[in-house]
């Protein structure tokens, strides 16, 4: 259960509708952070907080040439989700299963 909390700082971050857009954004390729400010006519200072937030839970990372700042998306955070979700799945599928099982016995008897 370590990947506990990294994971559920990726869903935090995920949970706010601004980070999720710039998420799917990044998904197309690397962006300038006014590139990724346009369709949410938001401030920069405000974006850059967003974006630290995406920093911070390891979903972006960032560099800097000159003036510009590009954000690019770092997947595996991502991919540990969506592999812990896959394993709730997996062990909710199975309760299900067995109380299927049960029932199915309950009324046969």
């Amino acid at each position: 259960m370590s990947t506990a909390t990294p994971i559920a700082g990726v869903f935090k971050a995920l949970a706010d509708p601004t980070r999720l857009a710039v998420v799917e954004r990044l998904t197309l390729g690397p962006a300038s952070t006014s590139e990724l400010a346009q369709p949410f006519g938001l401030t920069l200072p405000s974006l850059l907080q967003h974006l630290g937030v995406l920093e911070s839970a390891g979903l972006v990372t960032s560099k800097k040439a000159g003036r510009v700042r590009t954000f690019r998306l770092v997947p595996t955070p991502l991919t540990d989700a969506s592999d812990w979700l896959g394993a709730q799945r997996d062990q909710w599928a199975a309760r299900l299963d067995q109380l299927d099982e049960y029932l199915t016995r309950m009324d046969t008897t």
